[in-house]
C-alpha cells in the first residue's frame, strides 16, 4: 500500500525482453504475431514520451546486425545464443543461459543503475528477466501473454500440448514477478487461480490498435489490389496457421456458405509447420478451392487492404489471451465473428460490432457467419469503429507506466530502508536516477 500521494516514479529506460521472438519480424510469420506488435507499438509510444526503450531479442541470422536502432529513444538488441536457425520455441529453455549472459554484458557496458526496470514478455522472457532484475536491483514486470494450462485446456484437435516445463517455469516467474500485466480481467483471474498470483499485484492494461493506419477505406480497391472478386461476400482470416487459431474451423463453414469467398492470410507455424499445405488440401477436399484465396503474411498496408476488403473477419481460435486481429479489423470497419474464449469478448461487442461464437461446430459458424453478412453493413461498420475508438496505443502505454512506476514505488520501499553495497558487485540496493 502506497503511503504517500507524491506522483508515481516514471522510469528513464526500459529494458524490454522478447526472447522467443523479435519485434522486428513479419507478424503471421513463425512465432511473430499479436505481442510482436505489441511489444514495437509500445515502445514507441513510450519513446515519444521520453522513456527510452531497449528490446533483447534473440538473434536469428547471422546478418542480425547486434544493435538496430528502430527510432530515437528504441533499439533492438539481437543477443547471439544458440544457432541463428533450426531452433524451435520448445528448443528455446536450452538457451537461456546463453541469452542472459548476453543481456548481463550488454548491461556491463554502462554505469551502475542504467535501467530502472525490467519487463518480460512470454514465460522464456520471464526467466531471463528473473535474473536480470535481481542482479540489477530493479523490480521485474511480466506480461505472460499466454499461459500453459489455458492452451492445453483448450487445444485442437491433433495439437501438440504444451509441457510440463512451462507450466513450472511459468509458476517461478508469476512468484518472482514484482507486478504482473494482463490483457483482461478474464486473464486477471485465470492467473489467479491457476498460479495463486496476488491480485493486487495484477494490472489489466488493453492492448491498443495504430487507429491513423487501421481506418475504413474504399472496399472495391482493396478487392482490386489483392486480385479478390468484386461482388460476392468475402470472409477474411489473418494469423499464424497452426490448429490453435483454427482457420480449418472458417474453412468447414464457408462450404456451407454457398458463394461467400474466403481469403487466409498467414503462414504457417507452431505445429502448423508439420503440414504447411493442410489448409489447402482441406479447401480441396471440401469442393471450395476455387472460392479461397491464400495470401502470404502480410505488412500494415496489406493488413488494412485485407480488413477493408473483407465483409467479415473471422476469428475461431481456441485460445485468445485478447486478439488484436479482431480489433484492427474493426477499426477499419469490418466486424468480426470470434470465439467466444479468452479476451475476444473485450475485443468484440457481441451482437454491436461483430457476434461471438460459442464452441467450434462448423455449423453454428456458418449460422453466426450467414447472420452477420445479411445484418445492414452500414450500421455493423460504424459500430466496429466506435467500438474499436476506445483502445488505442496511449491508453495502453498509460496503463504500462502506471504499472511500472507502482513496481519501482514498491520496489524502493522494500530495499530503500537498507542501503547496503552488493559485495563483490557493481550493484547497490539504493535505487539511483529514477525520475519522479
Amino acid at each position: 500500500m502506497r503511503l504517500t500521494t507524491d506522483p508515481l516514479p516514471v522510469p528513464r529506460r526500459v529494458a524490454v525482453l522478447s526472447v522467443h521472438t523479435s519485434p522486428l519480424a513479419q507478424p503471421g510469420t513463425g512465432d511473430a504475431g499479436g505481442m510482436n506488435v505489441y511489444v514495437l507499438r509500445t515502445a514507441l509510444e513510450m519513446a515519444q514520451r521520453g522513456v527510452d526503450v531497449e528490446i533483447f531479442t534473440r538473434a536469428t541470422s547471422s546478418t542480425d546486425a547486434p544493435v538496430v536502432k528502430v527510432a530515437p529513444g528504441v533499439l533492438v538488441r539481437n543477443v547471439a545464443a544458440g544457432p541463428f536457425e533450426g531452433l524451435e520455441k520448445n528448443d528455446l529453455p536450452t538457451q537461456l543461459c546463453a541469452f542472459t549472459a548476453g543481456v548481463l554484458r550488454a548491461e556491463a557496458t554502462h554505469e551502475p543503475g542504467y535501467y530502472d526496470i525490467v519487463h518480460s514478455h512470454y514465460w522464456l522472457s520471464g526467466q531471463v528477466g528473473w535474473l536480470a532484475a535481481d542482479r540489477w536491483a530493479v523490480p521485474l514486470v511480466h506480461t505472460a501473454h499466454t499461459l500453459a494450462a489455458v492452451k492445453n485446456a483448450a487445444l485442437a484437435e491433433g495439437d501438440t500440448p504444451e509441457p510440463p516445463l512451462r507450466a513450472i517455469g511459468e509458476q517461478q516467474v508469476v512468484d518472482a514477478a514484482d507486478r504482473l500485466i494482463v490483457n483482461t480481467e478474464h486473464e486477471a483471474a485465470q492467473l489467479v487461480s491457476l498460479h495463486h498470483a496476488d491480485p493486487d499485484h495484477i494490472d489489466v492494461v488493453y492492448p491498443g490498435v495504430d487507429l491513423t493506419t487501421f481506418t475504413p477505406g474504399d472496399a472495391s480497391a482493396a478487392r482490386a489490389a489483392l486480385g479478390l472478386p468484386a461482388a460476392v461476400p468475402i470472409v477474411a482470416f489473418v494469423g499464424r496457421i497452426q490448429p490453435l487459431k483454427a482457420p480449418d474451423v472458417l474453412l468447414r463453414a464457408a462450404a456451407l456458405l454457398p458463394g461467400a469467398h474466403v481469403v487466409i492470410a498467414g503462414g504457417p507455424s507452431g505445429s502448423g509447420l508439420a503440414q504447411p499445405d493442410g489448409l489447402v488440401r482441406l479447401a480441396a477436399e471440401l469442393g471450395i478451392a476455387e472460392r479461397v484465396t491464400f495470401l502470404p503474411p502480410q505488412s500494415q498496408a496489406g493488413l488494412v487492404a485485407v480488413y477493408r476488403a473483407a465483409d467479415v473477419v473471422a476469428v475461431p481460435s481456441y485460445s485468445e489471451s485478447f486478439g488484436l486481429v479482431a480489433v484492427e479489423a474493426q477499426a477499419c470497419g469490418t466486424p468480426v465473428v470470434a470465439a467466444s474464449v479468452g479476451g475476444l469478448p473485450v475485443a468484440v461487442r457481441d451482437g454491436v460490432s461483430g457476434a461471438l461464437v460459442e464452441g467450434h461446430d462448423p455449423a453454428d459458424w456458418a449460422a453466426t457467419l450467414s447472420r452477420v453478412l445479411a445484418a445492414d453493413a452500414s450500421t455493423l461498420s460504424r459500430a466496429a469503429g466506435e467500438h474499436a475508438a476506445g483502445f488505442s496505443w496511449g491508453h495502453t502505454v498509460d496503463g504500462l507506466l502506471g504499472s511500472y512506476g507502482r513496481a519501482i514505488d514498491e520496489h524502493r520501499g522494500r530495499h530503500l530502508p537498507t542501503v547496503a553495497a552488493r559485495r563483490g558487485g557493481r550493484r547497490f540496493s539504493m535505487r539511483r536516477g529514477v525520475r519522479a
